[in-house]
C-alpha cells in the first residue's frame, strides 16, 4: 500500500508539473500571450528547469525545444523514481515508459483544454481566460469546426475532438504493452 501512495503523489506532482511546462510549450507554439497572472505562474514554476536547458538546446522555428525536452526530462524522473520504489532500473523501459508517459500527459493536456473551453461556453464565455483557452483550442478545432457545421448554435467540435483524443489514448495505451513485448 505504501508503494501505491508514494506513485500516486510522484505522477501527480510530476503531472502537474508537466502540465504546466506543456502549457508554455502550447502558448509559445501557438503565440498566445496568457494573463499576466497565469503567465507569472507558469513561468516562476519552470525556469528554474527550462533556462538551462535552453543554455544547452535553444528554440528552433519558433519552438521552444527546452520546455519539451523538460517535460521528457520529468516524465523520465517520474519514472526512475517509480521503478526506484521497487529498486529495479531497466534503462531502456525506463526511457520507453518516459515518452509513453510524455504522449499521455499531451493528450491529458489537450483534453483538459476542451473541458476548459466547453466550460466557460457554458458558464461566462467573456472570462478573462476564456479568449486565451479558445486561442489554445484553435489548432484542435478549427479542421473540425469546418468539417462538423453547428447544430441548433451549439458546436460539437469539442466533443468530438475529446472523442478523437480518447481514441488517441486508448490506441497508445493498446500499443505500449504490445511494444514492451517485443523488447
Amino acid at each position: 500500500m505504501l508503494y501505491e501512495i508514494f506513485t500516486y503523489v510522484i505522477d501527480t506532482v510530476t503531472g502537474l508539473f508537466a502540465g504546466f511546462l506543456l502549457l508554455r510549450f502550447w502558448m509559445q507554439v501557438q503565440r498566445v500571450r496568457p494573463p499576466m497572472n497565469l503567465a507569472q505562474a507558469i513561468f516562476q514554476l519552470t525556469d528554474w528547469l527550462v533556462h538551462p536547458i535552453r543554455r544547452m538546446v535553444p528554440g528552433f522555428r519558433g519552438y521552444d525545444w527546452a520546455s519539451l525536452i523538460s517535460v521528457l526530462l520529468v516524465a523520465l524522473i517520474a519514472v526512475a523514481l517509480n521503478f526506484g520504489l521497487i529498486q529495479q532500473f531497466p534503462v531502456n523501459l525506463i526511457l520507453l515508459m518516459a515518452i509513453f508517459r510524455m504522449l499521455q500527459w499531451i493528450l491529458y493536456g489537450l483534453m483538459a483544454l476542451l473541458v476548459l473551453e466547453a466550460i466557460f461556453s457554458w458558464v461566462n464565455p467573456q472570462a478573462p481566460f476564456a479568449p486565451f483557452i479558445r486561442a489554445l483550442n484553435d489548432p484542435v478545432l478549427s479542421p473540425l469546426r469546418r468539417l462538423i457545421p453547428s447544430l441548433g448554435g451549439l458546436d460539437f467540435s469539442p466533443l468530438v475532438a475529446l472523442i478523437i483524443l480518447q481514441v488517441l489514448n486508448k490506441v497508445l495505451g493498446e500499443t505500449f504493452p504490445k511494444l514492451l513485448a517485443v523488447l
